[in-house]
């Protein structure tokens, strides 16, 4: 998981800054993000029910040898033709493989860590993502120092193919059954009847799908706009923009390290991170430097991890275990729309001094939601 995701910071990181220093266009990075994005998130639907159809282990090994192709092939495509949708297409179809490496792991891991209490497992799942997080940008960056963005990607495609052996070196050790959890059903219109059903009639799943489908707009109009912020805005460097992230990604370990070793309650646990995301959304629209900028941009990113580990252990209550991967696959569709979404608001914007108050009006649309969605819940207490 570590060397995967290190890979695919890898290339997150570079097309942001590469699209904003090739065209110094607020508006096209954030349409670069829209256009790196939207595949990811139109495909979890389908990565869910495979992922429930077939072992988890070959589609996590398709997955990390499909993207080390995909780099190769793009690299040479680039070659051959120029152009820069190259660096944008590699990332927008490695993508589509990291979406259904991303589902594979969610089924996996209540089958892995079974007797473990839950939030803990994705705490410390959630601190290995972060922590790749932490050296994917500094590493990218001293890449792209001295050299290009091709050399990125190049690196990028030979971790794709250490993960795979990692994977495979992992599993000789631990023979823990891993199975598919619905292969009996051939059908594809069924279990996408059975997960749009559990979204409408399960307790309680709307409402958290609304909630993170608002936390994640926060979430992606920073990521889409921290790249034009840094390096445009406040004129700082690509060292000082990895810096940023690396900043960030600490933090996030300090957050999920203290959620994974508390003892709040999950809706507890919740609560603070939602209200976490919306302080930091509101720091990073009102900071006057890069500085103020960089402690509203980690708490951002450190609450949103938390958040992750509230929404995930919810779902896994909520959603019975033989239909996990279709239902959360559609609920992630419908959660992570806001990303692109942001991306391309941001590319509505006429200059990079607007994204400020874009970041402004998207917090205070936010937390007038969560007042909205929570108030039932608070009623009943009170009225119980």
């Amino acid at each position: 998981m570590f060397t995967a995701r290190l890979a695919d910071q890898f290339l997150l990181f570079v097309v942001p800054l590469v699209v904003y220093q090739t065209t110094q266009s607020v508006s096209l990075s954030g349409l670069a993000y829209a256009v790196e994005t939207l595949p990811r998130v139109l495909f979890y639907p389908v990565c869910g029910v495979l992922a429930d159809r077939y072992a988890p282990l070959r589609l996590m090994q398709v997955s990390q040898i499909g993207r080390a192709l995909i780099c190769v092939l793009g690299l040479i495509g680039f070659s051959l033709f120029g152009g820069l949708g190259w660096v944008v297409g590699i990332s927008a179809l490695c993508g589509l493989l990291t979406t259904q490496g991303f589902m594979a792991r969610e089924v996996m891991l209540p089958q892995i860590f079974a007797h473990a209490r839950f939030e803990k497992t994705q705490s410390i799942s959630q601190s290995v993502n972060q922590t790749s997080i932490v050296a994917g940008p500094l590493l990218a960056a001293s890449l792209f120092a001295i050299s290009d963005w091709q050399t990125v990607v190049v690196i990028a495609a030979i971790l794709f193919v250490c993960a795979e052996i990692s994977m495979m070196i992992w599993r000789r050790a631990n023979r823990t059954p891993i199975v598919a959890t619905d292969d009996r059903n051939a059908s594809w219109i069924i279990p996408f009847k059975t997960a749009f059903s559990h979204l409408v009639y399960l307790p309680g799943l709307k409402r958290v799908i609304a909630l993170t489908a608002s936390v994640n707009l926060i979430f992606g109009v920073t990521l889409a706009t921290s790249a034009a912020m840094v390096t445009g805005l406040y004129a700082q460097s690509e060292e000082h923009y990895a810096l940023l992230q690396t900043v960030g990604a600490v933090f996030t370990i300090v957050v999920l390290m203290m959620a994974g070793a508390s003892r709040l309650s999950i809706g507890m646990i919740g609560l603070v991170s939602f209200s976490g995301v919306l302080i930091g959304g509101i720091v990073t629209a009102i900071s006057p430097d890069y500085w103020l900028y960089m402690v509203g941009f980690a708490i951002v990113l450190g609450f949103d991890g938390m958040f992750n580990i509230y929404i995930r252990t919810v779902r896994q209550k909520i959603i019975p275990a033989k239909d996990y991967g279709k239902t959360t696959g559609v609920i992630i569709l419908f959660n992570n729309l806001t990303q692109p979404l942001a991306g391309v608001l941001v590319g509505l914007t006429a200059s990079v001094a607007q994204t400020g108050g874009l970041i402004l009006v998207l917090c205070i649309v936010t937390a007038l939601g969560g007042l909205l969605l929570s108030l039932p819940r608070l009623f009943a207490r009170t009225t119980g």
